[in-house]
């Protein structure tokens, strides 16, 4: 059983920031690759960020605003948004998965992020 599940999300004005936590539980490896995915309504689904160790690898969008980080030891994954845009306004969801490739079987149920104009 792989359980995980995301907090932290909230209203926030333009330019404000916000931090995303993914609390993680059951056969997560420290290998698996760490990712956060986001969805905003009549969109799919597109990838924001993702964390293998110490690499780290972002969609364009958000390049240079957010940062995805994990903390082991409490088997938690991070995603600090900075200046963020109304266009950043979506249910954001943790994902995790032992695959380089893109695929990631296990997510999380999500939580939503709402940016104001």
């Amino acid at each position: 059983q792989v359980q995980l599940v995301e907090s932290g999300g909230g209203l926030v004005q333009t330019g404000g920031s916000l931090r995303l936590s993914c609390a993680a539980s059951g056969r997560i490896f420290s290998s698996y690759f760490m990712g956060w995915f986001r969805q905003a309504p009549g969109k799919e689904r597109e990838f924001v960020a993702q964390m293998r160790w110490s690499t780290t690898y972002y969609a364009e969008s958000v390049k240079g605003r957010f940062t995805i980080s994990r903390d082991n030891a409490n088997n938690t994954v991070y995603l600090q948004m900075n200046s963020l845009k109304p266009e950043d306004t979506a249910v954001y969801y943790c994902a995790a998965g032992p695959s380089g490739s893109g695929t990631y079987p296990y997510w999380g149920q999500g939580t939503q992020v709402t940016v104001s104009s």
